[in-house]
């Protein structure tokens, strides 16, 4: 008897080391949510000697001025974690909607467009976000915008891309050959399909949105020492890391894992809906 083919296996699931990303990450969001009602000392007042080593009563010791370590991590995530999600939202939804009209008028809105985000791009990233900073101001909402202003090229250029590949598939001929308006296209037709992509997408630069918070910290140009963030506590035990070096390490081994799962999991997002999309 002939065999019979063998269906084709379905694609294996994102993995362990998706999920323990994803667990980091809910961890650091769990935490930076209730940390109001976890039973740690004030972030901003002084409780043992400054630089002290992790200990039973300060599980990971004391800053330079003598603030619990571990309450100003969990605390400082609410600041990296709001700025990092809020900036790359800001930037999907400007971005996302730039890269749509763009991808699927074409033509002279898309020439105009794209000159736009070519103009945005062309800045260095650092210095244009240091001279909005400088003439702003340093709150969180200013600092999640400056850089949601930054994330808005790369998005729509991604947006963009997808968008010119969909807009010539088969469903979307269909609904123009049957007299749908753009608009209706673009919004369920389209959209549905670029989103995961974008996500994925968005998710990695939620990691770099992270970094570029610290980085402004370290340059004392991010919110002021009274909201803590994690960036500002690397900066702060930078000024004395040959003596006590933990103040440091600590909150960037923090931030080190937070970026690290992002990438892990933005990386096995994408590379899960090209699998779906390849299979259709």
């Amino acid at each position: 008897m002939p065999l019979e083919p063998e269906s084709p296996r379905r694609s294996d699931g994102p993995g362990l080391l998706f999920w323990l990303s994803v667990g980091w990450i809910a961890v650091v969001v769990l935490l930076a949510c209730t940390a109001n009602l976890l039973h740690l000392p004030p972030p901003n007042h002084s409780v043992a000697n400054a630089g002290e080593g992790p200990g039973l009563h300060h599980l990971l010791g004391t800053d330079l001025n003598g603030q619990d370590t571990l309450a100003r991590v969990i605390f400082g995530s609410r600041v990296t974690l709001i700025v990092g999600f809020l900036s790359i939202a800001l930037g999907l939804v400007v971005g996302g909607g730039i890269g749509l009209v763009a991808g699927y008028y074409r033509g002279r809105v898309d020439s105009v467009l794209t000159a736009l985000v070519d103009i945005l791009l062309a800045f260095p990233a650092l210095v244009f976000a240091l001279a909005i900073v400088s003439f702003v101001g340093r709150s969180v909402l200013d600092i999640t915008v400056t850089i949601g202003v930054l994330a808005i090229g790369p998005l729509a250029r991604v947006v963009r891309g997808s968008t010119i590949g969909y807009s010539q598939r088969e469903f979307v001929l269909a609904a123009r050959t049957l007299g749908a308006p753009g608009r209706r296209i673009v919004l369920r037709e389209v959209l549905p399909n670029v989103v995961p992509a974008a996500v994925s997408f968005g998710i990695v630069g939620v990691a770099v949105a992270m970094v570029a918070e610290g980085s402004l910290s370290f340059l004392n140009l991010s919110v002021s020492a009274s909201q803590p963030s994690w960036g500002g506590l690397i900066a702060l035990g930078y000024t004395d890391v040959e003596h006590h070096p933990l103040v440091s390490l600590i909150p960037a081994a923090v931030l080190f894992l937070t970026v690290l799962a992002l990438n892990f999991a933005g990386e096995a997002l994408r590379q899960r809906f090209d699998v779906k999309e390849a299979a259709v």
